[in-house]
This record gives C-alpha cells, sequence and structure tokens, in this order.
C-alpha cells in the first residue's frame, strides 16, 4: 500500500536517486581534469540529505511506508546523516588523489559513490528481507565498480575480483538465511517474523530446525559484510589493492550501514533467539579481536595494517551487540539492550569518524606516482607536517583506546554494557578485549613513533587544497573533542536506540 507517508519514508531515498542521475548527465557537459561543477553538485546534494536526515532524527517521528516494508526512525535517520557526512569528508580527501591516478576522466568516482550511498540509505531504512537485500546489493555492485575504477592498476582489478567472487559468496549466504527463516515463519517483515518466533513452535509455517539454519547464514552473511573473522579474508587485500580514495568509500560510511542491517535482522527480527545469535557472535569477536590484533603487528603495509586493524575494532562491535539478551534466573534478561545496542551504535560512528582521519591523511600525503601506503613513508611526519602528524596521532592514539580521545570512550562503553549484564562469562571477555586492546596498542603507537623519532625519507613538498586540509582539522579536532566532552553523542545514541526498542 502506498499512501503520502510512504513518501515521507522514502523521500531522502528518492531525493538521493534523482541526484545521482542528474549529476551523472550534468558530467557529460563538464570537462575539467577534477570535475569541478560535478563535484561542488556532489557535496551540495550530500549536505542537503545530512541536514534534511538530522532535523528527521530530531523530530523523534517513527513512519512506516509501502505497507511497512521502510521505516524513518531516528536511528535510521542519524545513521543516514552520518553517513552522508561520511560520504561528502571521502569525497574531499579523494578528489585531488582520483585526479591524478585519471579516475575522474568522467563523474562515475561521484555518480557511483553516491549509488553506493543510496544502497546505505536502502538498508538502513528496511523493514523487510527484501528491501535488505536489495540495498545491500546496490551498494556491493557499486563498490565492485569502484574498486575497479582505476583500469590500468593490476592490484585494484585483481582486489576488484576477488571482492566480486567472495561478495557473492556472502551475499548467497545471506540470501539463503533469509529464505529459510521466510519458510519457517511464512512472512518476509520483521515484525510479523518476530511475532510468529516469540509465539514457539505452534505459530511458525515451518519447524524450527529450520529457522536455526537460517539463522546460522544470516549471521555468515552479516559477519562478511562486517568483515570479522573467519569471513574476514577478503578485507587486508581489497583495502591494500583498491585506490586508497575507494578504500576509504568502504572502510567508512558502509560500516553503519551494516551495523543498521544487524540491528534490523537480529534485533528486530530475530530478537527471540537471541541466545543462540549471541553465542555466534561471541565466537566472532573473540576470533576478531585475536586474529585482527595479532595479524595487524606483522604488517609493514599501513593500509593492510588498518584493515587488520578494522577486523579487531569490528570485534569490539560485536561485544555490545552480544550483551543486549542476558539468560538470567528467570528466563531472558533484555533490560540491558538499550545500554548495549547504545553503546555499540557509539562505537560505530566514533569508528568511522576516526577511520576517515587516518585515511585522510595517507590521501593527502600520496601524489602522482607515489601511494603513501607504508608505514616506513610516515618516517619524519612532524618535521614536514605537524598538522598532519597531530592528525594521525590522534586518530591512531584513539584507535588505540588512550584517553582522553574519543575511542577511549567508545571502548569503554561497550566494556561497561558487557559489565551490566552481571554474567561472569561477559565479565570474561571484556577482560580478553582489554588484554588484546593492550596488544593492538604495539603497532598503533609504532606509527606515532616512526612520524616523531624517525628521520624523514620523503622530502617532496605535501601539497593539498584548502578544503581537504580545513576538513582534516575539523576531523582530528573531532575526534579529540568527542573524547573530552563524549555526552552529546553518548545520550544521542542511546536515545535513538531506546526509541526503535519501543
Amino acid at each position: 500500500m502506498i499512501d503520502k507517508l510512504s513518501w515521507v519514508a522514502a523521500y531522502p531515498e528518492i531525493l538521493l536517486m534523482t541526484m545521482a542521475c542528474v549529476i551523472a548527465l550534468v558530467d557529460l557537459a563538464v570537462k575539467t581534469p577534477l570535475r569541478g561543477v560535478t563535484y561542488g553538485l556532489t557535496l551540495l546534494t550530500l549536505g542537503v540529505i545530512a541536514v534534511l536526515q538530522g532535523l528527521a532524527a530530531t523530530s523523534g517521528n517513527t513512519v512506516y511506508g509501502f505497507g511497512g516494508m521502510i521505516v524513518s526512525d531516528p536511528m535510521g535517520n542519524w545513521l543516514k546523516c552520518f553517513a552522508s557526512i561520511a560520504m561528502m569528508v571521502t569525497f574531499v580527501y579523494g578528489r585531488a588523489y582520483s585526479g591524478q591516478r585519471d579516475m575522474l576522466r568522467g563523474g562515475e568516482l561521484f555518480s557511483l559513490g553516491m549509488f553506493a550511498l543510496l544502497g546505505m540509505f536502502v538498508m538502513i531504512s528496511s523493514h523487510h528481507f527484501l528491501v535488505i537485500y536489495l540495498g545491500l546489493e546496490l551498494l556491493t555492485l557499486s563498490s565492485y565498480a569502484l574498486v575497479a575504477l582505476r583500469r590500468d592498476d593490476v592490484k585494484a582489478t585483481e582486489a576488484a575480483m576477488k571482492y566480486f567472487v567472495l561478495g557473492a559468496l556472502a551475499s548467497g549466504f545471506l540470501l539463503y538465511g533469509l529464505s529459510m527463516v521466510y519458510g519457517a515463519t511464512g512472512s518476509l517483515n520483521l515484525t510479523e517474523v518476530m511475532l510468529t518466533i516469540a509465539g514457539g513452535d505452534d505459530t511458525l509455517v515451518g519447524s524450527p530446525q529450520v529457522l536455526t539454519l537460517g539463522l546460522v547464514f544470516v549471521v555468515a552473511g552479516l559477519a562478511f559484510k562486517l568483515g570479522v573473522v573467519p569471513f574476514h579474508m577478503w578485507v587486508p587485500d581489497v583495502y591494500h589493492g583498491a585506490p586508497t580514495a575507494i578504500t576509504l568509500m568502504i572502510g567508512g560510511a558502509p560500516k553503519l550501514a551494516a551495523f543498521a542491517i544487524v540491528i534490523r535482522l537480529l534485533v528486530e527480527g530475530l530478537q527471540p533467539l537471541a541466545v543462540d545469535w549471541q553465542q555466534m557472535l561471541a565466537v566472532l569477536a573473540v576470533l576478531s579481536l585475536l586474529v585482527g590484533n595479532l595479524a595487524a603487528i606483522a604488517q609493514n603495509n599501513l593500509k593492510r595494517m588498518l584493515a587488520f586493524s578494522t577486523i579487531a575494532q569490528m570485534g569490539f562491535l560485536m561485544l555490545g551487540l552480544l550483551a543486549g539478551v542476558v539468560q538470567g534466573a528467570d528466563g531472558l534478561d533484555s533490560s540491558n539492550m538499550a545500554n548495549a545496542y547504545g553503546s555499540s551504535m557509539f562505537y560505530v560512528v566514533t569508528y568511522v569518524l576516526t577511520t576517515l582521519g587516518t585515511f585522510g591523511v595517507i590521501l593527502l600525503l600520496s601524489r602522482s606516482g607515489f601511494e603513501s601506503e607504508n608505514i616506513s613513508d610516515l618516517a619524519g611526519l612532524n618535521q614536514r607536517s605537524p598538522l598532519y602528524a597531530g592528525v594521525m596521532a590522534v586518530c591512531m592514539f584513539s584507535l588505540a583506546g588512550v584517553p582522553p580521545l574519543v575511542g577511549f570512550y567508545a571502548k569503554l562503553a561497550v566494556l561497561q554494557a558487557l559489565l551490566a549484564s552481571s554474567a561472569a562469562f561477559y565479565v570474561g571477555l571484556a577482560v580478553f578485549a582489554v588484554i588484546m586492546s593492550l596488544i593492538g596498542a604495539f603497532y598503533y603507537l609504532r606509527v606515532v613513533k616512526i612520524m616523531y623519532f624517525d628521520a624523514p625519507t620523503q622530502t617532496a613538498e605535501i601539497e593539498a587544497g584548502l578544503d581537504a586540509r580545513a576538513v582534516l582539522s575539523v576531523n582530528g579536532l573531532l575526534v579529540l573533542v568527542l573524547g573530552i566532552v563524549p555526552g552529546g553523542l553518548m545520550t544521542l545514541c542511546a536515545q535513538a536506540v531506546a526509541q526503535l526498542l519501543g
């Protein structure tokens, strides 16, 4: 059923799709090497959408559209707002880099980036299995094309092929799992699925065994999209092989959409099975923290190091997601859900903010014919540019969880959610996470040591536009300021999740 509320719920996606097509057409008449008109129109569109999403989120309204297939709620609106800002920042950092590598010979970078963002928006707004899958495919198909955008680069082409093959496998896992859940419950709507499962075996259309097997495939598909162990094999190769601007496009905003579909599927749809999927998430979290941190230590390539760092960070995110429902003496205790999922949302938002700063520095240090992607390339950076070294140091300390930076409070929020459950198993997980964070601090601090204490190996002048330098400065400042006063963002995330849970 399509009514007026359907258009209210879907207007951000409609506006974004329309402007993506308009920008692709306008770009046909643009002849400048850096695509100034296309770039400006893209940033204007994303800025307007981010403001509209922020205003919609602050209103606190929840609107369902198209027969309950999509939803516009505060959590989704905030995530879409942050994803739009992240994509804007990515374009600002990556424009000069892409121009030097002949990736702006057409406006495909901007058009595909906006279609990828449209896929994220659909994923975040979805309240129906098919809509989730459509959004996911739109994002992944755009991502495959973006990774291969530098057609004359062997590494990029190889990375795109690996990403495509493994991504198709993961999409198959997720679709197979969703079809099994549909077979067991008889519905594709998340609310109806949850009510059917909550009713017990009597209300199921199919067998409980099919439902459980479907859950396993769904979690496997989601794990691949988040890049957690043992579904992480694509992350280092794609991060390393893709052009750095595209690496940021894959490693930044899509993490917000991945978090959203985890919440939509596991919390809104499969919450009665929380005890089952939380056990799976616990295994994924422990393996990701262990493999991610230990493998990152051995890396000399900065992009591969950050790829394994991402795996470990996503493992930490899993910890927040698995602390929501606890098996108590009187049955399931879900009193910790708002705290746990709010902490996870805060974690993923601050992670994306820090990732933008980290890759922003790498992009701005790169120049024509030189990829600043080895850790040794940062040697003596403080002597060449105190600003870039300072931003990179702040981001490294934040990823390591050093106070008073925002990464410390993000980790603290997840750990207190684990401890609030009072279960011995979760307390053990918290202790393990702290130990892994201490191990992880080594490879983050190594980067800081090289920037400040080693002699410079590069002498070329660092050239960057005023817009990129200004955005990088604000990015680094936010990592610091949100660490000193995290209350506002924490409250925002907690209230958004509380409204979602009702």
